[in-house]
């Protein structure tokens, strides 16, 4: 579904790690065969993000065949100096086309002055072309990808005659305080969970509040302001109005 501020664009990258949770146990790390909500989130939080909304992505086109190859790798054992083995699974030569768009975050009243649709919706299209604001990976730090305007309905993909490929149970993502969407999830941390299904190499995801969710622990909101020195009251637009604006460093 399209939406007036929605954002296309798409990603690649060489290889990509959307670890399935219960692989991590053991150290081991095994992806999942299409990306997750929240990586796709973590893309657009890397090219554009404020705490004013909230990004809801719609839908993703897996564009390439999914395949994987497993790399032996030795990480650094966090209880000490030495290294272990393990092995990660990735996706190879991802390629995928995504279609998001946001909302207002109804959870910080005291950004409602930054509450502009047209200002946030052109900072970030200009930030897609760009390639990004920061860095962009697929899943882990590793997954180096790399972002790029698109048509989202131009090409259909691989997967595009293919009815419908069913995932199963997957991870959708994390709900922070500050992103609670119901009395349940108000100053907790929970984690989401649905059925990923395909069609025609399309998976349109669930909304957060419409996914099953459990919470995991208690979590305090982080405050914004000009008196905490994390946000600025700025004329970036030489228009002589006021916008809430981060701090130095993240330029428009």
């Amino acid at each position: 579904m399209r939406h007036r501020n929605s954002v296309e664009f798409e990603v690649t990258g060489e290889y990509g790690l959307f670890a399935d949770p219960v692989t991590r146990i053991g150290g081991e790390k095994f992806t999942y065969q299409v990306p997750t909500y929240e990586a796709l989130k973590g893309i657009l939080h890397s090219i554009y993000w404020k705490p004013t909304f909230i990004w809801i992505i719609d839908e993703v086109r897996v564009m390439n065949p999914i395949q994987t190859e497993t790399k032996g790798i030795r990480p650094i054992k966090y209880y000490s100096d030495k290294n272990d083995l393990s092995y990660y699974t990735y996706l190879k030569k991802c390629r995928y086309r995504v279609r998001a768009h946001f909302i207002w975050n109804e959870n910080r009243p005291e950004l409602t002055m930054d509450r502009n649709e047209n200002k946030h919706h052109n900072i970030a299209r200009r930030m897609i072309e760009r390639g990004g604001r920061r860095d962009i990976f697929l899943g882990t730090r590793e997954c180096q990808g790399y972002v790029s305007p698109c048509d989202f309905e131009r090409e259909k993909g691989f997967y595009g005659d293919i009815p419908e490929m069913d995932f199963g149970m997957m991870y959708h993502g994390i709900t922070y305080a500050d992103e609670a969407y119901s009395e349940e999830t108000r100053g907790k941390m929970s984690v989401r969970l649905w059925r990923a299904v395909m069609r025609k190499g399309v998976i349109s995801f669930l909304p957060p509040w419409e996914c099953i969710h459990r919470p995991v622990r208690e979590m305090n909101m982080k405050k914004f302001g000009e008196e905490l020195g994390n946000f600025t009251m700025t004329d970036r637009e030489g228009d002589g109005r006021d916008v809430l604006d981060e701090p130095a460093g993240q330029n428009l």
